[in-house]
């Protein structure tokens, strides 16, 4: 495992070659900041909200990689006073999805920061987030001698077809997509890694009703106090060394977790899975845009009688979608 780390790294150096900058802020970063890492292509029309989001939740610096966008994401972005941007246009399958790139700017600026690394559709909660910023939840881990946070990945979809409501810039997307599955998940140890690996939800039923064991996986690890030496193996599902991995309590007990809320069942979702299925640029070759093509034409509606609409995190909490653990 440790080769398989230094060999990660090594492949974050070779890929960084690839990464030209266009705006480093990175002087600006301070000792205690929460550092945000986004890899994106063509996500302006969500970028206003998603800044906003994060901003307010206590993220200090935003580290994106913007990949061949041409919708002006990188201009609105370089524009961003927070916001340290590299832009390239190489394969993003042939940078681990992103996370080669996104690897080496750890390597270089977030030793010794709490950092989240999410995509501009997924919006993270956790216990008390109405009323404690992240920095409060940070504190908590360092005195708890915690350094990774787990959060499930829960599909928020609308209730019509995808199309029936035309999301604006700027606007909250989870009051159009404000309904997810609250059951209909499995749960399984990677037995390697240390990790859960849940599947289920909408992605599952809806584009996957045959073969659920292909379905996208829902187990996130998406805030880590960042040591140069750790490394993502698989998108942020998990990470070396392996007891970054063990954000779940074996014994009986519950650790503290969280939720990212997907935000990705838009009136744009159709023409955004078009355009990755062309590039074919995705995990198993672009196999879950494969599924979303076969149903898409006929914008399908996820909502189902067991949808439930979203109300706050403790109704998340109550439904055993996420802890607050010791956390109190």
């Amino acid at each position: 495992m440790r080769l398989a780390r230094k060999r990660l790294r090594l492949r974050a150096l070779r890929k960084s070659l690839e990464l030209r900058p266009v705006a480093d802020r990175t002087g600006q970063i301070a000792p205690q900041d929460i550092l945000l890492f986004c890899t994106l292509r063509n996500e302006a029309v969500r970028l206003p909200y998603f800044l906003e989001y994060y901003r307010t939740l206590g993220v200090g610096h935003f580290l994106i990689v913007d990949n061949g966008s041409d919708d002006g994401s990188a201009d609105y972005l370089a524009d961003q006073s927070d916001v340290s941007l590299w832009r390239t246009d190489a394969s993003y399958s042939r940078s681990r999805f992103g996370m080669d790139w996104v690897t080496w700017l750890q390597i270089r600026h977030a030793h010794g920061h709490w950092t989240l690394v999410v995509d501009p559709d997924e919006f993270l909660i956790y216990p008390f987030c109405d009323t404690r910023p992240l920095r409060a939840l940070t504190d908590w881990l360092d005195a708890s001698s915690i350094k990774s946070f787990g959060a499930m990945l829960l599909d928020m979809y609308p209730k019509g077809t995808l199309d029936a409501r035309r999301y604006t810039a700027g606007s909250d997307p989870l009051e159009i997509a404000c309904w997810f599955d609250s059951g209909n998940y499995t749960i399984r140890k990677n037995r390697k890694f240390g990790n859960l690996w849940i599947q289920g939800g909408p992605r599952s039923r809806a584009f996957f009703a045959g073969a659920p064991e292909k379905a996208p996986a829902l187990n996130k690890i998406p805030l880590v106090k960042w040591d140069r030496r750790y490394a993502y193996v698989s998108s942020t599902h998990m990470l070396l060394p392996r007891g970054l991995n063990q954000v779940y309590d074996e014994w009986g007990g519950e650790k503290a977790s969280g939720v990212l809320l997907h935000a990705k069942f838009l009136d744009m979702f159709a023409d955004k899975a078009a355009e990755e299925l062309t590039r074919n640029q995705h995990y198993a070759a672009s196999a879950e845009y494969r599924a979303y093509a076969a149903s898409l034409p006929a914008q399908p509606d996820l909502w189902c009688g067991r949808s439930e609409k979203y109300v706050n995190w403790r109704q998340i909490e109550i439904l055993g979608l996420m802890s607050k653990g010791s956390w109190a």
